[in-house]
Order: C-alpha cells, then sequence, then structure tokens
C-alpha cells in the first residue's frame, strides 16, 4: 500500500490549545509531560502551541518540538496576544473537546475529571468545564496579592456580569461540537477572551460547570498586578457593553462542582 492509498488518520478526540509567549525556558518540558500524560491515557489529541510575538527562542522550540513529535503543531501570531492566541488556536482544532492549557499551568488530573463531566447525561453535560481557582476544595499556592486580585475580579463578574462560575480564567475543557459559535463570536484579547468566552456561552444558554483546582506557579507571573488591573477593568467595562445586560440565570442552572484536580 502507498502513503496516498493508506487510510486517513482519524481526526483526534482532544485539541489542547497552548498559547506561548517567552516560554523557551520551560516549552519543551510542559509540551513533552503532556504528550506523555496523553499518551498515557490512551487518547486521541492533538497539542496545537500558539506562540505569539515572543522575542526569546520560543518559536525555535515549538517548531522543534512540533517537528519530533507527530501529535504537535505550531502556529504562530505576530503580536503578543493571550487571547487571540486562545482564539486562533481553539478555530483550528480539529478535536471534538477543545483544552486550554498554559504553560506554566496545565494539570492531566482536572482533564480526567472534567472529561467525566463531559461524559454526563445529555440533560446535565456542560459545555464547558472550569479549572476554578476559588471553588470549594480549592488550594491556591500564589502569592497573597495575586489570590486577593483572583477573588476581587471574581466578585465583580459574579455582581456586575451575573457569571455562575468563581473563576474564568485558567484551565478549561470545552464541547467544540456546541461552542465554535461562540468562539468565533469573542472579540476582546489580552486578558479577556477566557471570561468572554465564558458569558457568551451563558448568554447562549449553554451550562458552565467548574471543578475546584490546586495551583502552584511554576514560574513567577510576568504581569505586575498594577498594569493589569486597570487593563482588565476598562475591559471588562467594554466586555459589558458589547455583551449587554445578563438576562437572568434561569434555563443555565447552578455550575456544577466535581472531585478536586491537582495541578500547576
Amino acid at each position: 500500500m502507498t502513503p496516498a492509498d493508506a487510510p486517513p488518520c482519524p481526526p483526534p478526540l482532544l485539541s489542547v490549545v497552548m498559547p506561548a509567549y517567552n516560554e523557551a525556558a520551560i516549552l519543551g518540558a510542559t509540551a513533552r509531560e503532556v504528550v506523555d500524560g496523553l499518551r498515557h491515557r490512551g487518547l486521541r489529541f492533538e497539542l496545537l502551541i500558539v506562540e505569539n510575538g515572543s522575542t526569546d527562542g520560543t518559536p525555535a522550540i515549538a517548531a522543534r518540538v512540533a517537528a519530533a513529535v507527530p501529535e504537535v503543531a505550531t502556529h504562530s501570531l505576530r503580536r503578543a496576544d493571550y487571547g487571540e492566541a486562545l482564539r486562533a488556536g481553539l478555530l483550528a482544532a480539529r478535536g471534538e473537546v477543545g483544552v486550554i492549557f498554559d504553560v506554566d499551568y496545565f494539570d492531566l488530573d482536572f482533564l480526567d475529571a472534567a472529561l467525566i463531566r463531559l461524559a454526563s447525561d445529555a440533560a446535565a453535560r456542560p459545555a464547558v468545564v472550569v479549572g476554578s481557582k476559588r471553588a470549594p476544595g480549592a488550594r491556591d499556592g500564589r502569592p497573597w496579592h495575586r489570590r486577593a486580585a483572583t477573588a476581587a475580579f471574581g466578585a465583580i463578574l459574579q455582581t456586575a456580569l451575573r457569571i455562575s462560575v468563581s473563576d474564568t480564567h485558567g484551565m478549561k475543557v470545552i464541547d467544540l461540537s456546541v461552542l465554535r459559535p461562540v468562539i468565533r463570536a469573542c472579540r476582546h484579547g489580552r486578558d479577556l477572551f477566557d471570561t468572554e468566552l465564558v458569558l457568551r456561552a451563558e448568554r447562549a444558554g449553554l451550562a458552565v460547570a467548574e471543578i475546584p483546582v490546586t495551583v502552584r506557579e511554576r514560574r513567577p507571573s510576568r504581569t505586575p498586578l498594577w498594569r493589569r488591573v486597570p487593563r482588565t477593568l476598562c475591559g471588562l467595562l467594554r466586555l459589558r457593553l458589547a455583551v449587554g445586560p445578563a438576562p437572568g440565570r434561569g434555563g443555565h442552572g447552578p455550575a456544577g462542582h466535581g472531585p478536586g484536580a491537582t495541578g500547576g
């Protein structure tokens, strides 16, 4: 049988999207750990590394990993933009389920628990499962000022935007079969893409669940709060104007809580 006659490979079940900006120090090790873990679980998957605007060796490392590992592909964006990197990766994903992992924050145990939630009966099946740093049972090992900022941000989201979950940033597992139109509708990049994704999913009447996680830093944060907080608050105002007022929580149901996870 010639290569042209070979049957096509089945599409992956999972598409792991991993934005990468100046992550040369840890990208190779992270990619190997994620790939080895998913292979061990016997899952069909692809890992999409979305390099965006890096000024270090990240593009070269991503290219070497993609050349050596058949499940890995890399995409490059010219400008550093975490949210746009997520959007581009999710829209390029071929899998039925999308997974959002960061180079410095990922957890395969959370993925296991989230996949169980996605396998729920249709009536209880969430479209998005969030790895929450604030849900009951979560353990957050970050410095106190970052924990306080996360708590304040979550309070604003739940009060002003009526988001049902306690956290919107970080790891997520999503049902791409229903969320692709929502992803295309998202326009807020940088810090707010994943918040907009959760908000628009709930506005569309889709269920969103959360699972408590344990957070350990693999490297210090590179964005000071004094710079990020004003930018995020202005972005939230723009997001509120773009999406409009909440129609009420009826139809969404309460956010579910699953078993705990450990991770970065």
